[in-house]
């Protein structure tokens, strides 16, 4: 299941073109079909959509923008089964009925368990849905079966353990996340390389974020290309592994695919020296963070509620450095959900003070704490 250079970028069918920025299930469809067609006649093939992608509604888009217009066998589609629309084993066909009912495909080509985390893992093996999509697959309805994953390199190490016949798996890689702690994307990823499995890349651009980089690392990527956008330089990086099958981009109007695929029609991986540019605009942007904790875990040692002070902070600059209005939300949420179930939450903090005492940062830690507690706990 190898996909030749010039096929590694793939259509994100979920930030499209909207008639309306305030309601996102409002696609313009006119703009959507102009991309579907560039996008095609450029050699790529690859669209990725799900059930609640848009407001509900980009399945509906891809019916009638991409599979009404167009040959079944000249593009690829994928879908996705996501934990929090099943709740019953009738469930889970419900969803994939009206999938291909919406889409209109008639079978997909790639199918993803969607968005695995520790919290969902439990519902998907409670629900056999691993087993379930192994059988649509003998049906015919499903051609390649894989799965999206947000959590550790040891979840994803036993997932593909039990579960070997899983063909591809779908992972949040970026620069800026490559060594983050709680992304983890490179240990991620060396887990599909041990288990022979591809990887479609997804959030290559952080939802952004590395579109919009600080000047200082603007300047040196176009010190080194002037040609190249600087969204180019985050597809480019991940498109550049050995396991990488696809990319996926979230494309918003015609401007951002003509870029992407400008440069992805003729893709040359980056060079030694072009991949560690990339690392250095990550210490550059991880430079800009908002609480300069050193993770000396000082602080914690004597809390009487068992604050993961460190850590929550290590969320919030993660998030700080994401352009929220535009995104919403973040895994991070999810991530502090999960931390809050062992540690106290950054709320339960009684002001004691004795984490600033010992503080070698001389951190303003009571205040931070009211500023996690206000964007994770809203």
């Amino acid at each position: 299941m190898q996909f030749k250079p010039q096929r590694k970028l793939g259509f994100g069918l979920m930030r499209l073109p909207l008639n309306d920025p305030n309601d996102s299930a409002n696609i313009n469809i006119e703009e959507l079909k102009k991309m579907v067609d560039l996008f095609l006649e450029r050699g790529f093939t690859y669209f990725d959509t799900a059930w609640m992608y848009n407001g509900f509604n980009s399945e509906n888009a891809a019916r009638e923008a991409l599979v009404e217009r167009h040959p079944r066998e000249s593009f690829t589609l994928a879908d996705k089964l996501h934990s929090g629309f099943i709740e019953t084993l009738e469930d889970r066909d419900k969803i994939f009925n009206e999938q291909l009912r919406k889409t209109g495909a008639g079978y997909f080509d790639y199918y993803l368990i969607h968005g695995i985390e520790a919290g969902m893992y439990e519902k998907y093996e409670r629900l056999d849905c691993f087993g379930w999509l192994l059988q649509k697959k003998e049906e015919g309805l499903v051609r390649h079966c894989g799965f999206s994953f947000h959590d550790t390199p040891e979840l994803l190490d036993h997932i593909l353990s039990r579960y070997p016949q899983m063909e591809f798996v779908q992972l949040q890689i970026n620069y800026l996340d490559w060594e983050s702690e709680w992304i983890r994307s490179r240990e991620c990823y060396e887990v599909c390389v041990k288990h022979d499995k591809p990887v479609v890349v997804m959030e290559p651009v952080k939802g952004g974020t590395l579109a919009k980089i600080p000047a200082e690392a603007a300047e040196a990527f176009k010190k080194q290309d002037p040609a190249m956008s600087i969204p180019s330089w985050a597809i480019r990086f991940v498109a550049s592994l050995d396991n990488v099958m696809v990319v996926l981009s979230g494309m918003s109007n015609l401007e951002q695919l003509d870029d992407n695929t400008s440069y992805m029609q003729d893709f040359k991986k980056l060079s030694a020296e072009e991949v560690e540019l990339c690392h250095k605009a990550a210490d550059i942007i991880n430079g800009k963070i908002a609480v300069p904790c050193t993770a000396c875990h000082y602080c914690t040692e004597g809390c009487p509620m068992s604050i993961a002070i460190p850590e929550y902070f290590s969320l919030y600059n993660e998030d700080m450095r994401e352009d929220l209005e535009q995104k919403g939300w973040t895994i991070n949420f999810s991530n502090y959900e999960n931390l809050s179930h062992k540690f106290g939450k950054a709320s339960d903090c009684i002001e004691c003070g004795q984490c600033e005492g010992v503080c070698p940062q001389h951190l303003p830690i009571i205040e931070l704490l009211k500023d996690v507690k206000k964007h994770f706990e809203h």
